[in-house]
Formats: structure tokens, C-alpha cells, sequence
């Protein structure tokens, strides 16, 4: 499988991503849609974008009992997105009843990744208000790991870790990688970032880029340039 640029449709409407989808003529690039728009849209705004002929990832982190997280993937799985996640903090049980609930009669299923820790969360925060208090890289190591024996297919991490990520689970766990700014651009509020350039060389597989594209003068040439820096 090889490395693709994902980007982050954080819009507020149907009208305005799909005004901006409409600025890629001839192009599909694979696209995240987040709680922001899920929510706003509901799931029509998935089968609109996936009819477009986009690759979609489905970003609502689930996090709750075993039995709601499966029946919510086996909805989910019905809008025939490429990708979705959830929070490994959900535990293996979670996670595997996650897969049960979103593989089709078929057999097919999306590529099911786990959140480990989020990219705005630093050690301070995470062992001072969570009460976490292994270092972030063996808590994330550990939550992959889990992902890892429930049977997911990778998880979403920082580009910093993408490369222990693969030496703890394997080459085959993907790594989805948000926290990406161009290295002449502002980092916002994310806390653990790199630049495209930095996590290909890290070894993430997809990193997922919102601001730094969707917030250009220029869209489609942040996203070439997203492109040129990470799939070369």
C-alpha cells in the first residue's frame, strides 16, 4: 500500500466542502471528514463525496461499551468509506467487536485504525489531567500494541512515533499521521508536528493535512506540494 496524502475536510457545511473539492478538477485526492461536518451533514455528505469518486476517511473516533462500538461500525461500514478509527483507550474487547461490526456480509471491510493519543496532547497534560504517568511514547507504543492483538490494521499517531510504531507492531501496522505543517507555516494548536518531508523520512504511511492546505491561497498547489514533499 502505498503513502497518500489525506486531507482534512473541517468544514462546517455541505456547500463549502464541496466548493472546495470543486477546486481539484481532474484530481480526487483521498479526504477525511471529521466530526465537524459528519455531524452537521449527517451521512449524505459521505455517499455525495464518495460518488465524486473519493477515497474517504470517516473520523469519529469511537470510544464507548464493546456492543454500541459494534453495532455503530456495522452502520458505518454501509456508507462504503475506505477508512475509520476509534480510541484504543476503548480496550481490545472495543476494538475487536469494532471489527466484528464492520466487516460486510461480503467479507470487506474499511481499514480500521486506532486513535493513541491525540496530537494536542503533550506528557505534561497527559500525566498531569489524565493521570497517565508511563512517558507518551511507551503509552502510545502500548495502546498500538493492543490495536495491534485486536486485529486493527494500524493506528493515528504522531509522525514522531510512526517509526517505533512499525518496530513495535511491524512494517505492514499503518501509521495515519495528523500534526503536519509545512516547515515555513504555523503549527496552531497542535503540540507534536512535522513537516511532510520529516514523517516520509520517519515512515508514516498517510499523513492527514488540514490547515496548511485547506487554509492556502492556493488549495491545489499546498496539496502538490503536500504531494512532492511526502509521496515524491
Amino acid at each position: 500500500m502505498g503513502k497518500d496524502v489525506i486531507i482534512a475536510c473541517d468544514f462546517s457545511s455541505k456547500e463549502e466542502t464541496l466548493a472546495f473539492l470543486d477546486k481539484f478538477s481532474g484530481k480526487k485526492p483521498y479526504v477525511k471528514i471529521g466530526m465537524e461536518l459528519f455531524y452537521a451533514e449527517g451521512p449524505s455528505i459521505v455517499k455525495e463525496i464518495k460518488a465524486r469518486g473519493h477515497q474517504i476517511f470517516l473520523d469519529l473516533k469511537l470510544h464507548d461499551i464493546p456492543n454500541t462500538v459494534k453495532k455503530s461500525m456495522n452502520v458505518l461500514s454501509r456508507l462504503d468509506v475506505d477508512m475509520v478509527n476509534l480510541h484504543a483507550a476503548g480496550t481490545r474487547a472495543m476494538m475487536e467487536g469494532a471489527l466484528e461490526g464492520v466487516t460486510r456480509p461480503d467479507g470487506t471491510r474499511p481499514l480500521v485504525i486506532a486513535v493513541t493519543q491525540l496530537t494536542s496532547t503533550s506528557e505534561e497534560r497527559m500525566q498531569e489531567e489524565l493521570l497517565i504517568n508511563a512517558p507518551i511514547d511507551q503509552t502510545v507504543m502500548h495502546y498500538a500494541a493492543n490495536a495491534a492483538k485486536a486485529g486493527l490494521d494500524g493506528v493515528v499517531c504522531s509522525p514522531m512515533e510512526a517509526g517505533k510504531v512499525h518496530e513495535t507492531c511491524g512494517a505492514g501496522f499503518l501509521t495515519i499521521t495528523p500534526g503536519i505543517r509545512f516547515a515555513d507555516g504555523e503549527k496552531g494548536d497542535q503540540v507534536r508536528v512535522t513537516t511532510p518531508a520529516q514523517a516520509k523520512e520517519i515512515g508514516s504511511d498517510y499523513i492527514v493535512v488540514g490547515r496548511p492546505i485547506t487554509g492556502a491561497a492556493d488549495p491545489v498547489a499546498a496539496y502538490e506540494r503536500c504531494i512532492a514533499e511526502f509521496v515524491g
